[in-house]
């Protein structure tokens, strides 16, 4: 098994035609992913052909789902038309949507999250890696090769550079597999969302969680998992040496006064029984060592 994505998974691609969306297309085939069809208005009838494959290239959201039954999209629209394609995907009643698009503005992010909400559409990102379950199926923009085998390991994270290396780190234990969320002030796909995922997932033993600095979406995953969380935890929260006022990289990474800092993340996470790594490296360290004590997996 796996979390929101499967071998079942039927992938479009809007913005397939462009640069970007060709280039990780291509990579998203080589990983098996069931890649359907792509969306662009300006090029409906015609086929693109990757790596062997000829993929339809079709005009509307609607019309791609109606004909090859997707219901995944990976979005790599740019910023100004990525809020209507999003909306498109939601009103096709697409069940999984995947915004690879960073620079989004936020009232366009809150608007068509409000939206899937609505309408029952998981949206993951924007600004975000997208997710992969190796083995089955890889939406967005990770390497498969970083991690190319299925294992017992869920990675949750916002940082996709992060992602990557945790992938890499752990790949001879493999995943089932890794949400990269997106480190925007408004995702549609929370940590706790993948938690709990996570936590039902049978396939999963050991969850890895992935925070930085800034808002309070670690403070509330630790009480989440306090509450409801009975598999090992282990985490990483970047930032520890940011500076007070310091953006870092991501829109949400921010840090005012003590509000949303790295020890402060570090410490409510331990309150809660999560282990906590200084590095990324030592992070696995931790992952390692749990995974070889099989009696430490059991589910309290």
């Amino acid at each position: 098994m796996a979390i929101f994505l499967t071998k079942q998974s039927k992938v479009l691609v809007q913005g397939m035609t462009g640069a970007e969306g060709m280039r990780h297309t291509r990579r998203m085939l080589a990983a098996g992913t069931d890649v359907v069809g792509g969306v662009n208005p300006r090029k409906a009838g015609t086929t693109v052909d990757l790596d062997g494959r000829s993929i339809p290239v079709f005009g509307s959201v609607r019309e791609a789902v109606d004909a090859t039954g997707a219901d995944v999209t990976v979005v790599f629209v740019p910023p100004p038309f990525a809020k209507a394609a999003v909306l498109e995907a939601v009103d096709a009643r697409i069940g999984l949507a995947v915004v690879i698009t960073e620079g989004i503005p936020v009232h366009d992010t809150v608007a068509f999250q409000a939206h899937a909400r609505a309408h029952g559409t998981r949206i993951i990102g924007p600004n975000c890696p997208g997710l992969i379950s190796p083995g089955q199926s890889n939406a967005g923009i990770i390497p498969a090769d970083i991690a190319a085998e299925p294992g017992r390991i869920g990675l949750v994270s916002k940082s996709g550079t992060l992602t990557y290396q945790l992938m890499y780190e752990l790949r001879e234990h493999g995943f089932s597999s890794a949400v990269g969320i997106g480190g925007d002030p408004v995702v549609g796909t929370t940590h706790i969302d993948c938690l709990s995922a996570f936590e039902a997932d049978p396939d999963t033993d050991l969850i890895v969680m992935i925070g930085e600095i800034g808002g309070d979406a670690e403070e509330r995953a630790a009480d989440h998992i306090a509450a409801h969380i009975t598999k090992p935890v282990i985490a990483y929260i970047a930032g520890f040496t940011a500076p007070e006022g310091k953006t870092m990289g991501h829109a949400g990474a921010i840090v005012s006064g003590s509000t949303g800092t790295a020890e402060g993340k570090r410490k409510a996470l331990e309150a809660a029984g999560v282990q906590v790594g200084a590095t990324p490296t030592e992070t696995a360290a931790l992952v390692v060592a749990r995974l070889a004590s099989p009696q430490d997996l059991a589910h309290d």
